[in-house]
């Protein structure tokens, strides 16, 4: 007999990963306002190229108001490197260096350019329901298998697929609830 505590709990640990995989995805979509996600995963090639590293790893994110990002590099000297690593990175966005500290304007949307992250964005929520519903299918499979061998008597294969459908519903419903604040924030002016 199958330890199904475990086993429902192992699936909801895979659905939040893919859950994550997709928050992550999104969040790094331009939508006319500061926010620390749209920059914190270039890479920078800091220390004279001897190292490569996330911005997050190399200065403080934070905003200043709705339209400009503040980057504090932890360590002074790595304002050039971390100016050069967001120019190369080709995020739409240009640094200016103040002193020790680098402010990055974000430009206003055109019409036609919020069309396009509203796409984008569409496509990656899509993805990330096509992720989740491949895990339910396996997992759904793998419940089949096991009753099929008479690991799981009728019984418990049916209480097993209910929660799995509970729990893919919850996740479908985060997923559909990112996307209408994503696309709210895209439509925003």
């Amino acid at each position: 007999m199958m330890h199904q505590p475990h086993f429902t709990e192992s699936v909801r640990q895979r659905m939040n990963k893919a859950l994550e995989v997709i928050k992550t995805d999104v969040a790094t979509i331009r939508t006319g306002r500061a926010h620390p996600a749209i920059v914190e995963h270039v890479m920078i090639t800091a220390y004279d190229g001897t190292a490569q590293m996330r911005l997050a790893e190399m200065a403080t994110i934070s905003t200043s108001d709705a339209r400009t990002i503040l980057l504090t590099p932890f360590d002074p000297t790595q304002v050039a490197a971390i100016e050069k690593g967001i120019l190369v990175a080709n995020v739409g966005l240009t640094p200016v260096v103040d002193g020790q500290v680098l402010r990055l304007t974000i430009p206003s949307l055109t019409e036609e350019r919020r069309e396009e992250y509203i796409k984008l964005a569409k496509a990656k929520i899509e993805g990330g329901r096509v992720m989740v519903r491949q895990i339910r299918h396996d997992v759904m499979a793998e419940v089949k298998k096991k009753s099929e061998a008479e690991e799981l008597n009728e019984d418990e294969k049916k209480h097993l697929e209910k929660e799995i459908q509970t729990i893919t519903d919850m996740i479908m419903g985060e997923i559909d609830g990112l996307w209408m604040r994503k696309e709210e924030e895209l439509r925003q002016v």
